[in-house]
């Protein structure tokens, strides 16, 4: 029976120590898109999210942002910033645009750390934003390093 209850208990104490790393921390990405929009409000629609509901590995989960507003001098988009609420740096991407850039439209794989929303803000030329967010549940997770 000590033999058993050794096995056991190291196997909880393992399940335990692997659930902590599991589950990364949760950032308030709302005070990030407050720094970024310094206090204005988004608002909501105008931005199309492309980001598979189920990711089996968060190492390479495709993105795709397109933002449905005209690209001429007068009023384009400026940035795209893309920040993930369980990244161990939740600000994950910004893409800067131009009038010259046609349309604002990018496509790209990102690192989730787990199941999470991921949050898009897209920053417009007369200093107005918009917001998207998308959940995605990831089954295998990346980024559980803070170091990296």
């Amino acid at each position: 029976m000590r033999r058993r209850g050794f096995l056991l208990a190291g196997a909880l104490a393992a399940t335990q120590l692997a659930r902590a790393q599991v589950a990364p921390a949760l950032h308030d990405v709302r005070a990030l898109v407050r720094e970024v929009t310094g206090g204005a409000q988004p608002q909501s629609g105008g931005i199309e999210v492309e980001l598979p509901q189920i990711a089996e590995n968060g190492h390479s989960v495709p993105l795709r942002i397109r933002v449905a507003h005209p690209m001429t001098t007068a009023s384009h988009v400026r940035a795209v910033h893309v920040f993930a609420e369980r990244n161990p740096r939740p600000r994950i991407a910004t893409f800067h645009f131009s009038p010259g850039s046609g349309r604002a439209e990018v496509a790209t794989r990102v690192r989730l750390a787990g199941t999470q929303k991921v949050t898009v803000l897209a920053e417009l030329s007369d200093r107005t934003f918009r917001v998207a967010e998308v959940s995605v549940l990831v089954t295998t997770g990346a980024c559980l390093d803070d170091s990296l």
